[in-house]
């Protein structure tokens, strides 16, 4: 622990055998900052003075105070040294030692009342559901009611789905599971973007099945590539995200949505939509299955909307004998999604939680996209402000793979493009915006990621 306020008597406690010394060094000062062993405007020893008590060399120090001022713990003041910048350290820095933008998840709103109303409406089961939610099983599919509530959650993008089309499966992996098993063996392909779902390539490596890369612009899947691969490939099913495309951020057009299913149509590929993200935007362009439900397989996942944590999603057949198909597919790999989370879920939908949690989420958003806006650089990002994932393509000298090492040793985490890509990756890295826990994690993370944009590798580079 350290020393307490004294200017130049704090000492960090640090393991010297847990990793870099400087690391070490500047995760002592935010938890120093924490517990108020030190406050704001403090001064710090000055390096060499730390250096000599610690019986370490000057650079390290440098090196501790650098990433210090990197996570905004410390500010420099020219001629008098170095001062504690704020009284507490950001939560997400003391947990892990990381602002974690490699999860794409909803952002944590802080709405007293609405938190209330969800875990109220969970409380509420004891009595409604029993124990029946426990000590039972249900079908494969969901529940009547479940069922139920899920059409009334989807008619808003599919107006024309009926009961009999729907499916409650545990998560969009354990939908696509199913999907894809009843769709395509061992061997066979699936034809996918370019950049696409870490989850769906997973799990076709599971099942053995052969993903074949569709040519992406803009707008998602190119028709002419998508074309082209079913003339060539003959692929048992086109697998795509048509809005806020992960990572891209990339949203098909209306024109962009009739043209590939009209390629579809023409070969009789069956489409596999992912619409995880298809309810964040407030108007958005019709699903492919409302333009073609007797080609596509709907799946309107509740993670990205609503909460991670309930693994529910709701699969669309095109008619009831696929669905009837691929209920035997859900038996057969995942058995049913959890009665508990599903009741959770339905109840939710019915007393209008979930659309005050979907609006919640959607304003954090927008809050979080300004943030993004206002403090990286002009022309930066791809990004759509109605998603919390920004797409970050990098310019030369800079590598996907150098840039992610330097947020890393800075305390930020993203993902690669490594991650999402069938072929060869492009140099670029996806932001989350949502893993964040404040508003002021995540400005404090983006702006380590504006400054090291203004960097070349060479400068950001420091060896000890």
């Amino acid at each position: 622990m350290g020393a307490g306020a004294g200017a130049d008597i704090w000492l960090p406690s640090i393991n010297r055998a847990a990793g870099p010394l400087y690391l070490a060094i500047a995760d002592a000062i935010a938890a120093d900052i924490l517990s108020g062993s030190l406050v704001g405007g403090v001064r710090l020893p000055p390096q060499r003075t730390l250096a000599d008590a610690l019986g370490i060399d000057f650079t390290t120090v440098s090196r501790a105070y650098a990433e210090a001022r990197r996570r905004g713990l410390v500010e420099g003041r020219v001629g008098q040294g170095t001062y504690v910048r704020q009284k507490r350290a950001p939560a997400a820095v003391v947990a892990s030692g990381l602002i974690d933008m490699s999860m794409n998840l909803p952002p944590r709103f802080h709405d007293a009342a609405l938190t209330a109303r969800m875990w109220s409406g969970i409380a509420d089961l004891e009595t409604s559901g029993g124990l029946d939610l426990l000590l039972r099983y249900q079908e494969p599919g969901g529940a009547a009611a479940d069922r139920a509530a899920g059409v009334n959650w989807l008619r808003r993008r599919l107006p024309a789905v009926s009961v009999e089309r729907v499916l409650v499966c545990p998560g969009t992996q354990g939908a696509m599971l199913a999907l894809a098993g009843a769709l395509a063996g061992p061997g066979e392909a699936i034809c996918a973007e370019a950049l696409t779902y870490p989850g769906f390539r997973s799990l076709a490596a599971h099942l053995r099945i052969r993903l074949v890369e569709v040519g992406i612009d803009g707008e998602g899947v190119d028709p002419d590539a998508f074309d082209a691969v079913c003339r060539t490939q003959k692929p048992k099913a086109l697998y795509c995200a048509p809005t806020l495309h992960n990572p891209t951020t990339a949203t098909m057009s209306l024109a962009r949505r009739e043209a590939i299913v009209a390629v579809a149509r023409r070969h009789g590929v069956p489409i596999i939509e992912d619409d995880a993200y298809g309810m964040l935007p407030k108007i958005a362009a019709p699903p492919l299955a409302a333009l073609a439900p007797e080609l596509v397989y709907h799946i309107a996942g509740l993670a990205k909307c609503l909460a991670p944590a309930l693994r529910i999603s709701y699969l669309v057949a095109p008619d009831a004998r696929a669905t009837a198909r691929l209920a035997g597919a859900i038996r057969a790999t995942t058995s049913m999604a959890s009665p508990l989370t599903a009741a959770i879920v339905t109840r939710w939908i019915e007393d209008g939680v979930a659309d005050a949690v979907l609006a919640a989420i959607r304003k954090e958003t927008a809050a979080r996209q300004t943030i993004a806006a206002a403090l990286l650089p002009a022309g930066a990002a791809i990004a759509d402000p109605e998603g919390y994932h920004l797409w970050l393509p990098l310019a030369a000298p800079w590598t996907r793979g150098e840039f992610a090492s330097r947020l890393r040793s800075a305390g930020i985490g993203v993902v690669v493009s490594d991650a999402f890509a069938l072929a060869q990756p492009p140099e670029a890295v996806r932001l989350g915006l949502g893993a964040a826990a404040t508003r002021e994690d995540l400005t404090q993370g983006l702006r380590i990621v504006a400054d090291l944009l203004d960097q070349s590798p060479a400068m950001s580079s420091m060896v000890v």
